[in-house]
């Protein structure tokens, strides 16, 4: 089959894609001490960059206290940027764009993460109760009843966000995400079911949303609205997060976003399986009327699916995830019908190279063969 759409171009922003198949943010849990990016990080990200093609990378915290599993990255010191500055660097080399996914964990996190043993932060002091947590040390604990962030303390919380953006340019990238998604922090602030605040952050669409917003809004103006993308998740369930009315809520966002002109929205569709599950069918599709930029789709998409996405107009793009761990050179395949390796589960978080960087490319296929 032709994949005609998926391998077509592509303005993103203030860039031109050579083609849509984008890697998704994908966790790891692979940083190295103080939380950088290991030494095989630049492999990593190195092997799966092409001519033209965008990389969103994995989930990486803006603050200490935006920590919520082991072993996750972080944009918050010097280190880091130095360390983001060998991925970017490798990507470049090969001719890619890479954006940084600004991370908030918010409530899924435990004190064990926190400066000081504190509670993590939240936009209401409810828990999560459907799931553990993780300790630096890989230990699974309950998670405990969260900080409510006062209204004094939420502008630090976007100052985060944008230093973490001044960062991120510091290191190389050449854009940012903002992941307002998967039941974290900003997402926490959307959703009814884990937002019960009554003041100006909390009641109607337009304060839940107002968070994400002024985030945006302040990344944008560091960065570059052309620069900048934002994640959302309107359907899954993922850290006992969830809406009463998610089509009505994010009719409402997808507009407000729509106004700061910023380079795409990622949305994941959702599905059964990896905590993603939802009770009545909805389908992004819904969404679409709102948003009339560029659409990344994520969910689960083969290549003939992800081509027949684009050429009906459901998205403009196809983030890619586990074909993308277990295939570094996915487009090279995708464009030449090639099969594709199978990844391993058991190897998605933790460890070293297995899993990481020994996947084979279609050369060493061919070379072995």
């Amino acid at each position: 089959m032709s994949l005609n759409a998926l391998l077509s171009p592509l303005e993103l922003g203030r860039y031109t894609l050579k083609h849509r198949v984008v890697m998704a943010p994908l966790t790891r849990m692979r940083a190295g001490e103080g939380n950088v990016p290991n030494a095989l990080a630049p492999e990593y990200y190195g092997q799966r960059a092409s001519e033209g093609g965008l990389i969103i990378s994995e989930a990486t915290q803006i603050t200490p206290g935006g920590q919520g599993y082991p072993a996750t990255p972080g944009i918050h010191s010097q280190e880091q940027i130095a360390g983001w500055k060998k991925v970017t660097d490798a990507v470049h080399a090969k001719g890619g764009l890479i954006f940084l996914q600004l991370w908030h964990v918010g409530r899924s996190s435990h004190s064990s993460f926190q400066p000081g043993n504190t509670l993590p932060v939240a936009p209401s002091a409810i828990p999560i109760t459907t799931e553990t947590s993780l300790t630096p040390k890989w230990e699974k604990v309950e998670y405990e009843t969260p900080h409510a962030l006062t209204l004094a303390e939420i502008p630090g919380v976007i100052e985060a966000y944008c230093q973490a953006a001044r960062n991120a340019m510091a290191a190389g990238f050449d854009g940012v995400e903002v992941h307002g998604a998967n039941g974290y922090l900003l997402e926490q602030f959307l959703h009814d079911s884990s937002n019960q605040r009554t003041d100006i952050y909390g009641g109607s669409f337009e304060n839940r949303a107002r968070l994400l917003l002024e985030v945006t809004e302040a990344v944008s103006a560091i960065c570059g609205a052309e620069r900048v993308g934002v994640r959302l998740s309107p359907f899954g369930t993922y850290n006992d997060v969830g809406d009463s009315d998610p089509v009505a809520l994010y009719s409402y966002v997808l507009p407000q976003l729509e106004k700061l002109n910023i380079a795409y929205v990622s949305i994941i569709e959702a599905r059964g399986g990896g905590g993603m599950q939802i009770g009545e069918p909805q389908s992004v599709d819904q969404l679409r009327p709102f948003w009339k930029r560029t659409l990344i789709l994520a969910g689960g998409f083969s290549s003939e699916s992800a081509d027949e996405a684009i050429r009906e107009g459901r998205a403009d793009a196809i983030a890619f995830g586990r074909s993308f761990i277990a295939n570094p050179d996915l487009p090279a395949r995708f464009a030449v019908n090639a099969p594709l390796n199978h990844y391993n589960r058991a190897t998605f978080y933790g460890g070293g190279a297995e899993g990481y960087v020994d996947y084979p490319a279609l050369e060493n296929v061919a070379s072995q063969s």
